[in-house]
């Protein structure tokens, strides 16, 4: 059974409209889970309308690899933990990278191209090398986003000296191998097409390695732009219009999330996109820090809440990994009864994902509206009376703004220690993903309260209510 072309299109832009509501609904987080629902029935629609479509063949083996495909993602879906959702982005990223190069390869050999004559056989063959080369990239690239999120490689950048000028030399090799390639007669060409795809692969892995860790989840965005690109890209050798929308929809998209995050960390998004082109690494040693770190327990923290009037949480990523949002609103719960202005700071890379923290405080059903963005906190940190750091390192890092060695320095950071008590919950002194020591830590106004997370505000917990 087919349907006709007419109705394809006509499938294909509800799909498209129901993206596009989609991309809207994600805009908050009030609507979030409207957006997904707009996206999966904008998927579901244009999955039926492709397989239904005119010239599709082997629908059999069409559905039944869509079945084991659903099946394998349900199950990786309900086993994956919020702390490994953002390696589970990236490994995506990368599969979206992998199908636009074996769709290239697959249009290339494709008899159908090779009886392409003149000008459109030259764009054609065009499409097919751009849209190998940025999946190649976003292939490579996202297995070692994956790699420095899952801690299988170190998380600080790999910077040696000449790397831009081999990546430029890089990529001028793959512009004379692709008109080389463009003039080939058959598929002689296949072989400057696997040079080109090697060299792709390198300056992927090479671009992500030389960004360090606290730059992440802009990485991890950027990647979500190159995987809509490839989709994009993927359209163009398929003839599949709402491939192309869908993939310019997921590209610009995440474009401007990656250019709204360099904004708010005050980083170039030419340098990001570009391994750290134009950013100098640090030539000095760290500033030496000073102070003596100093702790209290439980009970003496739980005091300094009760006596206090206003109160900022400050959530990260060990918080995730300790599951403590669930007990930490409880405990916010009770503060507030008890009178308390409570509230939480959230830095926009917070986390290993983009929003991660607010993810994990809209699981916990926290209020939006005392979840505040870092601009919209900082100016209240000197009138705050107790702010609680939760598993947070880098984001409440002061050597961002006055140490020009560090390696976040120029990043803007939520400035906790500005209030007049800071306690930092932390299992140990270790130092945060992008591997800098934090003077916060010993600070004369901060008191670190050592433990796992979910635990200590469980113990919290007892003593506000006893």
């Amino acid at each position: 059974m087919f349907i006709a072309k007419e109705i394809q299109t006509a499938a294909y832009l509800f799909a498209s409209i129901l993206f596009i509501l989609s991309l809207g609904g994600l805009s908050s987080q009030e609507s979030a889970k409207r957006g997904v629902f707009y996206g999966i029935m904008g998927m579901a629609v244009a999955i039926i309308a492709t397989i239904l479509g005119q010239g599709v063949a082997g629908h059999t083996y069409i559905i039944a690899a869509i079945a084991v495909a659903s099946v394998i993602g349900l199950m990786v879906a309900r086993k994956v933990e919020m702390t490994s959702m953002p390696q589970l982005v990236a490994i995506l990223h990368s599969f979206v990278g992998l199908a636009a190069v074996l769709v290239g390869f697959g249009s290339y050999l494709d008899p159908k191209t090779q009886s392409l004559t003149g000008a459109e056989h030259i764009i054609h063959l065009t499409e097919v090398y751009i849209g190998i080369f940025i999946g190649a990239v976003t292939f490579t690239g996202s297995i070692i986003a994956w790699g420095k999120l899952e801690g299988k490689i170190m998380s600080k950048a790999l910077l040696y000296p000449g790397r831009h000028a081999v990546n430029v030399a890089l990529l001028v090799v793959c512009i004379i191998l692709g008109v080389l390639f463009a003039g080939a007669e058959g598929t002689s060409g296949m072989l400057y097409l696997y040079i080109m795809t090697a060299i792709s692969s390198f300056i992927g892995i090479m671009l992500v390695m030389a960004i360090g860790g606290g730059d992440m989840p802009v990485v991890v965005s950027m990647l979500n732009s190159y995987s809509g690109w490839a989709a994009s890209a993927a359209g163009f050798m398929l003839g599949n219009d709402l491939l192309i929308v869908t993939g310019a929809l997921v590209g610009s998209s995440g474009a401007f999330l990656s250019m709204h995050m360099c904004h708010a960390m005050n980083r170039s998004f030419v340098s990001v996109i570009l391994g750290g082109f134009g950013n100098a690494p640090a030539k000095g040693e760290a500033k030496a820090i000073e102070g003596e770190v100093t702790s209290l327990n439980h009970e003496e923290v739980a005091g300094l809440l009760k006596e206090a009037k206003s109160i900022v949480i400050v959530p990260g990523y060990g918080m995730a990994v300790a599951k403590a949002q669930y007990p930490i609103y409880e405990m916010v719960q009770t503060l507030r009864k008890a009178g308390k202005n409570v509230r939480f700071a959230i830095h926009p890379v917070a986390g290993r994902l983009p929003g991660h923290m607010n993810v994990l405080l809209a699981e916990a059903n926290v209020p939006y509206d005392i979840v505040l963005e870092m601009d919209e906190i900082n100016d209240d940190m000197p009138d705050t009376d107790v702010v609680m750091v939760i598993g947070a390192n880098d984001v409440v890092n002061p050597s961002a703004q006055d140490d020009p060695n560090s390696s976040i320095y120029g990043m803007p950071v939520i400035e906790a220690w500005k209030a007049e008590k800071v306690i930092i919950m932390k299992r140990s002194m270790s130092a945060g993903y992008s591997g800098e020591d934090n003077p916060l830590f010993y600070k004369p106004n901060s008191e670190m309260l050592y433990g796992d997370a979910k635990a200590s505000v469980e113990k919290l917990l007892g003593f506000l209510k006893a």
